[in-house]
């Protein structure tokens, strides 16, 4: 690692987490974060970066990992999981899923990072979606964990007045994920009207860039 700024994403493998990677790369040294695989160790090598290579729903895990980082700059928690289904059809089990990838494991990784990430004054960057301002028909459990995130992102940001805190806000994006929604919504996947990965990861290092007088707190958006 060099003296640049340092950034962690977690979930960078693929699609969003990849994109982000890429954009922050010209101007920090990266942590990708993501279960051992092919795909995050030849990113890492591509992009010159190390990896932070656990299972973030393992916090001892993940607490072991982050005690080797002394000062951290930014980190993007992008790891997510999405289901959908009727309130009277989505067991238990895949509520506690949602939760537990989309709101403990930010809420565990950032405990364990806040020694570094207020040495640097940091940033941490929340990729919500846009059913964490609105809970649509279906989405009950994935919309409940996402304003639980906003929830999250809201205290965080009251309670660590040095600390940036900016909540992402996108609608659809052409990801392999979305792909599986498609189908369990029963329709054909469509990329056209779907945000782009390299659109949404472009805001999120714009708003990494804000100079530091400025306190980008949530960005929204939508396809057109």
């Amino acid at each position: 690692m060099t003296d640049r700024p340092i950034a962690l994403v977690t979930g960078a493998s693929r699609g969003l987490g990849e994109q982000i990677a890429r954009q922050l790369a010209p101007t920090h040294d990266l942590l990708l974060g993501g279960r051992p695989s092919p795909a995050l160790d030849a990113l890492a090598s591509e992009l010159g970066a190390r990896t932070f290579a656990v299972d973030v729903t393992d916090h001892d895990a993940v607490a072991r990992a982050a005690s080797e980082i002394d000062r951290l700059d930014v980190v993007v928690h992008n790891a997510g999981v999405a289901a959908i289904g009727r309130i009277e059809d989505t067991p238990a089990a895949e509520w506690r899923t949602m939760f537990e990838v989309n709101v403990l494991a930010v809420v565990e990784l950032t405990k364990a990072l806040l020694p570094a990430l207020r040495a640097a004054s940091g940033h941490v960057v929340l990729i919500n979606s846009g059913a964490g301002k609105r809970a649509n028909p279906g989405w009950s459990a994935y919309a409940a964990s996402k304003f639980g995130l906003t929830a999250f992102a809201e205290a965080l940001r009251a309670e660590e007045p040095d600390l940036r805190v900016t909540s992402v806000f996108p609608g659809r994006i052409d990801t392999r994920m979305q792909e599986g929604i498609f189908e369990a919504e029963g329709r054909r996947y469509a990329p056209e009207g779907l945000l782009r990965p390299e659109t949404v990861a472009a805001a999120v290092a714009q708003a990494v860039r804000t100079p530091a007088d400025a306190h980008p707190t949530e960005i929204v958006l939508r396809p057109r």
